[in-house]
């Protein structure tokens, strides 16, 4: 996502229109598109203010907003349950289809967070070669041996 112009050029932009430039000789001047010095120009008029707009969707207004409850009401009666059986319950329940990363965001802002207990097994598939023969020759093996180069 894209960065908002500085105040400090929003307000150099603003002087030069204000000096009689146009909008478009503010833009080449200033090295920015013509309509970015027609929307600070706009802005100024309309609003009263060089402050930039927030950027991005509004807080609480996601596609999940409105099942944030369900999803909760969910995770508390059934903690096992993994997020692709979420967006399966969500699409069965409401019929919106949703990533599993999305439901994630939504409870993790909720503050629920999974959490793996020390209490169970390790999830790994554990050594993938066999275990070295014990022949008691060190040759081969990577320990800390003496160097014969001398």
């Amino acid at each position: 996502m894209g960065k908002a112009y500085s105040l400090d050029l929003r307000e150099r932009i603003w002087r030069f229109i204000l000096g009689g430039g146009s909008r478009r000789a503010a833009a080449r001047h200033f090295g920015v598109g013509e309509r970015t010095a027609i929307r600070i120009a706009a802005s100024q008029a309309m609003r009263g203010t060089l402050e930039p707009r927030r950027l991005g969707r509004p807080p609480g207004r996601g596609k999940l907003a409105p099942y944030r409850d369900f999803l909760i009401e969910i995770v508390e009666a059934v903690p096992d349950i993994t997020l692709d059986e979420l967006a399966a319950a969500l699409l069965s329940e409401h019929g919106v289809k949703v990533h599993p990363a999305s439901i994630s965001r939504v409870l993790t802002k909720a503050g629920m967070t999974y959490k793996k207990s020390r209490s169970t097994l390790r999830s790994g598939s554990g050594r993938r070669s066999a275990p070295r023969a014990a022949t008691g020759s060190t040759a081969g093996s990577r320990g800390c041996a003496p160097s014969r180069t001398g």
